[in-house]
């Protein structure tokens, strides 16, 4: 606790996280935020830049290690898609059972489709270590296929498990195979039969 007072960037991710609990990412305010975090107006634009980069600095401190992790253990090895598609799809399972989780799927939607250019820092919020992975798994597939049918695949896994208009819809075990099943061919130029 105290090391978060001290730190006033943790203060400010620490304020924006629950004020976007309680009331959802377009009723909070960076002037929220600050006054949340008894700290100066103009906080967050000096920590951070803008609403969105503290909100991705938010999701990758809060998300990143336990949604990468899985992925980044495939990395060196060969395996099926479908064990990286699983890799991907798992943790955020767990997290749509979550309101907190629900909030940060919701936020991570947000973002990577309202196409809000962000610096990440961790590198796992970018497509290239999913492309390397698929490009090593799949013989033959060009940097720039690869990164086309990651693009689409995480386009339509955030839409299904991010979407804010669905509020706390979460996906059946049923719903959730059909996802992954659709993501693997995708990524893999398999066939789905039904």
């Amino acid at each position: 606790m105290e090391q978060t007072k001290a730190d006033p960037r943790a203060r400010l991710l620490t304020a924006a996280e629950s004020l976007l609990l309680e009331s959802g990412f377009d009723s909070v305010s960076i002037r929220a935020v600050c006054a949340a975090a008894e700290m100066n107006p103009a906080a967050v634009h000096y920590h951070f830049g803008s609403k969105e980069r503290l909100i991705a600095a938010l999701l990758e401190s809060r998300i990143g290690p336990a949604w990468f992790e899985p992925v980044a253990r495939l990395h060196a090895e060969s395996v099926d898609v479908r064990d990286i598609v699983d890799a991907v799809v798992g943790p955020l399972v767990t997290m749509a059972a979550d309101p907190t989780g629900r909030l940060y799927l919701h936020l991570l939607a947000r973002l990577v489709l309202g196409r809000y250019e962000l610096d990440w820092s961790d590198r796992w919020f970018s497509l290239d270590p999913f492309v390397e992975l698929l490009q090593h798994n799949v013989p033959g597939l060009s940097t720039t296929a690869a990164r086309q049918r990651w693009a689409m695949s995480f386009e339509l896994i955030l839409g299904q498990f991010g979407d804010p208009l669905a509020g706390d819809r979460t996906l059946s075990p049923v719903q959730v195979e059909t996802l992954c099943r659709f993501v693997t061919a995708g990524l893999s130029d398999e066939v789905v039969e039904a």
